[in-house]
């Protein structure tokens, strides 16, 4: 339709962590210490000891879409979201959030480039993102 604007979802990705200071240095502390045990595949694929990889950030200019960065417990601030499985990705249409990617699809990538494939392939699928 020709002058109407269509607004493109925005990606909200949610990192098994908690947010704040101390819990970043615990996360970093882990995930240097024993990263085998860390509990956030998201964080640990996407982010290095101290700051998101730049292939990650690259690959995120890349997508045409908004996105929001929220740990655990902001998920359930802002958005009453609690319970779910995480790390998860979700997709939100106004201020609503549905579940895109599940953490057990998150945890079976094993580097950067099988969760750009999985992101890329859920594109694929959607015509409303």
């Amino acid at each position: 339709m020709k002058g109407v604007m269509v607004m493109k979802a925005t990606i909200v990705f949610v990192y098994n962590a908690d947010s704040g200071l101390f819990n970043t240095l615990t996360d970093i502390a882990h995930k240097a210490f024993a990263p085998e045990t860390y509990s956030c595949n998201l964080c640990a694929i996407t982010f290095g000891l101290f700051g998101m990889r730049e292939e990650w950030k690259g690959f995120l200019e890349t997508l045409d879409n908004g996105m929001e960065f929220l740990h655990r417990d902001e998920l359930g601030e802002r958005y009453g979201i609690t319970g779910i499985e995480l790390p998860a990705i979700f997709i939100k249409h106004a201020d609503t959030l549905k579940l895109w990617i599940s953490a057990t699809e998150i945890n079976a990538c094993s580097n950067i480039d099988e969760l750009k494939q999985l992101i890329n392939s859920n594109l694929g699928e959607r015509s409303d993102i």
